[in-house]
């Protein structure tokens, strides 16, 4: 009785950790396979005879206007004998990918796969009539890399979907969401396991993303799913095509890219220039990556006849040659540690180990390393193992790289400490109080459609100077915070507080400090995330080409509305002058999306899943001395109109309430204990810690 006992909690046990989510697998791989395959490939980006130029070639359907009888008939045409899957894995292997993510089906609903749910797919409707995405799945499992499936929430086929449109972001009929819970259920229940589900464009309801992530989580607890899948039912967050993040996430997340970023699919009069090249261009963007946290996932798109594309494969093997020999730097390490950039490359690291990837050879062939502490005992050029001679000078190292590199393409260090390291950080706060604009930020990439997609900003870290005494630190807010619940972490310990001070004190503007000036507006561009003024400390809302147009007559208050279509944005700057730094309260009105930057620094950004149409929020500012510039980004994601609001506030309600008395150290930090996912905004910008 006693063994089955031990049986049975060891059974328990393991399932529960098989459920866990992110796996380290996962997180390890770094380099992964996209392929770009399907019907759209017999077009190779041409309709009639003249090549396609608008859109990506895997959506010719669309963009060259083809009838969807005509289109379903070049099924007939669809014979992809030159497809090998053995082969497709080997190089994926040589290239140095962990796992592919194969197209089970994209916009135009033919299915690569043999879907019991439709006969518009590869067994059913062409020549070939073999199940070409289960043969792929084997070929992965025999190879010893992970097989992973795209699916298109969109289906120009599905006769009760939404019919083709100019965006992508169709909403999904009843009939057409449970077509896609039925073929997601033969997918994750006919092909073994799946690494990853990558879904992929339409605009789902709250309970149609939950519903789709409850049936993969149910089917296969350790299959990750895409930040695309909408809604902020997420387990990594997906930037927008071939984007690549110039800061570190607090979450899981992959980059998608293509070898060219016009087109995915297969596009025949593509110019492909010299392999080198491009070769070089990819191995930049996948340190770009690995350096930040995230994984890099490189697209193939294979001709009809299913043969790989000699220029893509070249490209690849290419890279492969690369990491072979610097493998050690890329899979299982960590993001850099480091809150500043060096001029000189990239970081990531592993146990006792840093990987510096030169990007930039120095004149000088060497390089500097500081901020740190930590002994360091050795350096090797890891494609020679050749040791480098190095300086160490207190928390600063100079290498001297071997001048034989300089024909090298991103040479590779290999950084040993004798017990390791730990990185100095550049911000210490000093003073008494914590507040976002003295933290470092934590980001996710939330997502609520593809158009939807933007930095949200998921927590806030200080590293402070060690406190003379034990004290109880105190909680400043506005009516914004109050209610809310987050986990403040104090030197590693965490404790849960909800914000539920008692009765506020009234903080009034000083009279004459503050003078507003003149207010600018332009149509917004991209998708809501995408804000070409972000990091600009002053934006000449004068230059000929700023797009930026005054506003006259705008009663500061009083709430607007104006037809702007679903997916569209409108974008207003406020000057303001300030006789000193103070921090001054605005209540802002706004629709189903807005993103706030003063003198080009974030503030807050958030889009509901919940589709508010109109609400308003107290930011407070902290002006600088003299002029400022406020931003704010309002987004129409699903009305037909969209509304917003400003209003100077003369006085605002502060809150405050003590935790218990503790002595800070090293470090606070704060995340949201109520958010709806890990990637929600935090949208406690007014929050203040005093020591």
């Amino acid at each position: 009785m006693k063994q089955k006992l031990i049986f049975f909690l060891l059974f328990a046990a393991s399932l529960v950790n098989a459920q866990q989510k992110p796996s380290q697998r996962w997180i390890d791989q770094k380099f992964s396979m996209f392929i770009h395959f399907g019907l759209y490939s017999v077009y190779g980006g041409v309709y009639n005879g003249e090549p396609v130029r608008r859109g990506y070639s895997e959506q010719i359907q669309s963009f060259a206007g083809i009838f969807s009888d005509w289109y379903a008939s070049t099924a007939q045409e669809f014979n992809p004998v030159k497809w090998d899957p053995d082969e497709i894995v080997k190089l994926a292997k040589d290239a140095g990918m962990r796992s592919i993510v194969f197209t089970s089906k994209h916009h135009d609903g033919f299915c690569m796969y043999h879907s019991r749910h439709t006969d518009f797919n590869i067994v059913d409707a062409t020549p070939y009539k073999r199940d070409l995405m289960k043969e792929l799945a084997e070929a992965c499992r025999r190879g010893g890399i992970d097989f992973s499936v795209y699916y298109s929430l969109i289906d120009w086929n599905f006769p009760q979907a939404y019919p083709i449109s100019s965006h992508n972001a169709d909403p999904l009929t009843e009939e057409h969401y449970r077509f896609n819970l039925n073929q997601v259920e033969e997918i994750m229940t006919n092909y073994g396991d799946i690494s990853e589900i990558w879904f992929d464009m339409g605009s789902l309801t709250l309970s149609q993303s939950q519903g789709l992530y409850e049936l993969v989580s149910r089917l296969q607890p350790q299959c990750m799913i895409s930040g695309r899948l909408g809604n902020d039912w997420v387990d990594f967050a997906v930037m927008a095509d071939n984007e690549y993040p110039d800061y570190k996430l607090g979450v899981p997340w992959q980059t998608a890219a293509s070898i060219f970023p016009e087109t995915w699919g297969y596009r025949s009069w593509q110019e492909r220039g010299e392999v080198q090249p491009k070769v070089e261009e990819k191995i930049a963007s996948l340190v770009k990556v690995i350096s930040r946290g995230g994984n890099y996932l490189l697209n193939i798109g294979p001709r009809g006849d299913g043969s790989v594309v000699e220029f893509e494969r070249d490209v690849l093997l290419g890279i492969g040659k690369w990491i072979k020999v610097n493998a050690e730097a890329i899979y299982g390490t960590n993001a850099n540690p480091f809150d500043q950039p060096f001029a000189w490359g990239s970081i990531t690291t592993k146990g006792n180990d840093l990987f510096a990837f030169v990007e930039n050879i120095p004149v000088s062939f060497s390089i500097r390393l500081s901020g740190f502490s930590g002994k360091v005992s050795e350096v090797r050029l890891l494609a020679s193992d050749e040791s480098c001679r190095f300086s160490q000078k207190g928390n600063s190292v100079v290498i001297n790289l071997p001048q034989r590199i300089s024909g090298e393409f991103i040479p590779v260090l290999k950084i040993r400490f004798e017990n390791g390291f730990k990185v100095v950080p550049s911000t210490v706060v000093t003073g008494n109080v914590l507040s976002p604009q003295n933290a470092t930020p934590v980001f996710g990439h939330s997502s609520l459609n593809y158009y939807g997609g933007y930095k949200s900003l998921i927590g806030y870290g200080w590293r402070v100077s060690s406190g003379k005494r034990a004290g109880s630190p105190e909680l400043v807010y506005t009516d914004n915070e109050r209610g809310r619940r987050l986990h403040i972490e104090i030197d590693g310990k965490t404790q849960a507080v909800v914000l539920n001070g008692g009765s506020p004190r009234i903080e009034k503007l000083k009279k004459n400090t503050v003078k507003w000036g003149s207010l600018y507006r332009k149509p917004g561009r991209g998708v809501f995330g995408y804000v070409e003024e972000e990091g600009m400390a002053v934006v000449n809302v004068r230059a000929e080409d700023s797009g930026w147009e005054p506003v006259s007559h705008f009663r500061y208050g009083e709430p607007y509305s104006e037809k702007i279509p679903p997916r569209q944005s409108m974008l207003f700057l406020q000057e303001i002058e300030s006789e000193k730094d103070q921090s001054i309260a605005v209540e802002v009105g706004s629709g189903n999306g807005v993103y706030m930057l003063l003198n080009g620094a974030y503030l807050t950004a958030h889009l509901s899943p919940w589709r508010v149409k109109f609400g308003k929020e107290i930011v407070l500012l902290p002006l600088q001395k003299g002029l400022n510039q406020l931003i704010i980004k309002h987004y129409n994601g699903y009305e037909s109109d969209l509304s917003y609001s400003l209003q100077p506030l003369e006085e605002w309600s502060i809150y405050s309430q003590q935790l218990p008395v503790t002595r800070i150290n090293q470090s606070v930090s704060i995340r949201a204990a109520d958010a709806e996912s890990k990637v929600a905004p935090l949208r406690m910008n007014n929050l203040r810690i005093i020591k």
